[in-house]
C-alpha cells in the first residue's frame, strides 16, 4: 500500500522525533509548508514537502558544519 500523501501533524511529529507542540510551532511560522483542510482547520503536510525540509535542514546543516569547524585539541 502506498504512503500516504498528507500527513497529521502527529504523524510529523513521530517521523522528526519531536513534540506536537514544536511541529505546530514549525507550522504556523511558515518554516514548514502545510495546508488547513476541513471546517474545524485540521493541518496536514503534504509529504513531499517534509521531504523537501529534510534536505533544507542537512543543506543548512552541512553550511553550518563547515563554517563552524571543530577546534583542533592538538594546537592547544
Amino acid at each position: 500500500m502506498p504512503e500516504p500523501r498528507f500527513l497529521l501533524l502527529s504523524d510529523v511529529a513521530t517521523e522528526l522525533n519531536v513534540s506536537d507542540s514544536q511541529v505546530y510551532h514549525m507550522v504556523r511560522s511558515g518554516e514548514l509548508p502545510a495546508i488547513k483542510i476541513g471546517g474545524r482547520g485540521q493541518w496536514r503536510v503534504e509529504r513531499s514537502q517534509l521531504e523537501k525540509y529534510i534536505q533544507e535542514r542537512y543543506a543548512d546543516t552541512a553550511a553550518w558544519v563547515r563554517d563552524n569547524p571543530l577546534a583542533d585539541r592538538e594546537a592547544e
